[in-house]
């Protein structure tokens, strides 16, 4: 009997814990993602490269990481120009 709870309860916990280790595993990037950019009236896909140049651009401008879609509208287009000015970075 206590082994037959003791499988029930490891079952109930895989179960709960499968769509968080899905969420996390696909949580780093969107590779549907895109964004379209004003200034230069053009869209612009996210991808690993891209995610690479923003985190660059971060790092050269001394700020910390934040995901991209969580800045606001000025640094997301400060970011898009110095990427038209960085076109093939990397």
């Amino acid at each position: 009997m206590r082994i037959g709870k003791i499988a029930a309860s490891l079952t109930l916990l895989a179960s709960l814990a499968m769509p968080l280790a899905t969420f996390a595993q696909d949580h780093h990037y969107d590779h549907d993602r895109r964004y379209y950019d004003r200034e230069h009236k053009d869209y612009h896909h996210w991808d690993a490269r891209e995610d690479a140049a923003y985190r660059h651009w971060a790092e050269e401008n001394h700020r910390h990481y934040v995901d991209f879609n969580r800045l606001n509208a000025r640094d997301q287009q400060r970011y898009w120009a110095w990427r038209h000015e960085h076109p093939n970075w990397r």
